[in-house]
């Protein structure tokens, strides 16, 4: 029992760090990490699927066996393993930093400074604010909110309780590379495919319980089991469909619709159709929302763990005491 609890104290203490003091300004190992794949690249680079493929195994691998090995060297240590696992939570995890900016936008919205909102807007995604209006800002970073709630804390805490320390560090070292090169520009449509697509299927689980614990946790329960099951499946992203659909739903609010990156427009479809239009006051609550939801992930994982590890040794007890029974028979 003692890998369950060296995680469950190292994740809660790494969750804290990063609810105390947020992300580094500067040294951060995500950041790093960044700089470590951009040089992969320059070396790796071609317009083909396969360097591309290579980029995404050496530069992910890499970092989950340096985490790995960096396991190993504290395993018979319980502090070493708590200390550790505390250190790898609060370098993946963002969601302070996350809510922190995504405020920092509703408060200039709500001081009717939209030029400050749309100079801060590209800290938290990609869109164009030039092509954004009030409103539409403010529906990007609810968006963005959802979507990175999914992938800044549920889904590397997900991930830390599947594979520990190389799990967490793991899915934050695809995260990363996604963003960085898994998007459908003309460099990276074909070299960025297998960040892309390893980003989606490490994303998966993590989306899921993000949906389900925005839904538990939100105004209304029903509504976001509703626009996830009614709205997820049209949206072009397999894990932030789910994920945006049940924060809508929770909410109240309308998600989706039109949208520019970097001149590229797109047309997605409408999530919770029933919702009002965002607002810029719906900033706080999404962010009060994610936070409620990194919380519940936390005890969500945790548990698991905790259970998945005692039906294993009830079902090893069961099996030994049936073998006694067979010798004494």
């Amino acid at each position: 029992m003692s890998a369950d609890r060296d995680f469950a104290y190292g994740a809660a203490a790494g969750l804290l760090g990063d609810l105390l003091l947020g992300d580094p300004r500067r040294g951060h190992p995500v950041a790093a990490f960044g700089r470590a794949a951009g040089a992969v690249e320059r070396v790796l680079w071609r317009d083909h699927r396969g360097w591309g493929t290579l980029h995404a195994v050496v530069c992910a691998g890499g970092a989950a066996g340096a985490a790995a090995l960096a396991s190993s060297l504290v395993r018979r240590s319980a502090a070493g393993s708590v200390a550790l696992t505390a250190a790898a939570t609060w370098a993946v995890v963002g969601g302070t930093s996350l809510t922190r900016e995504a405020r920092a936008i509703g408060g200039a919205l709500e001081a009717g400074d939209i030029e400050v909102a749309r100079e801060r807007l590209p800290h938290l995604c990609g869109r164009d604010p030039q092509a954004l209006d009030a409103d539409g800002i403010a529906r990007a970073v609810v968006e963005s909110v959802a979507e990175n709630t999914s992938d800044a804390v549920v889904g590397a805490l997900v991930w830390g309780a599947l594979g520990g320390v190389p799990g967490l560090v793991g899915f934050r070292a695809v995260n990363t590379l996604d963003a960085m090169v898994g998007h459908k520009s003309p460099r990276y449509r074909r070299y960025g495919w297998a960040a892309a697509r390893l980003d989606d299927v490490f994303g998966w689980p993590g989306a899921r319980l993000t949906a389900g614990l925005a839904a538990l946790a939100g105004d209304s329960p029903s509504g976001a089991v509703r626009a996830w099951r009614a709205d997820a499946d049209a949206h072009p992203s397999p894990n932030a469909g789910p994920v945006e659909a049940a924060f809508a739903g929770a909410l109240g609010v309308r998600l989706g619709g039109t949208l520019s990156y970097g001149g590229r427009v797109e047309h997605r479809p409408v999530l919770n159709a029933a919702g009002r239009d965002v607002a810029a006051g719906d900033i706080e609550r999404a962010a009060k929302l994610s936070r409620r939801v990194g919380l519940l992930a936390l005890g969500a994982v945790v548990g698991a763990r905790w259970a998945l590890r005692s039906a294993r040794a009830g079902a090893r007890a069961g099996a030994g005491a049936g073998a006694g029974a067979g010798r004494r028979a």
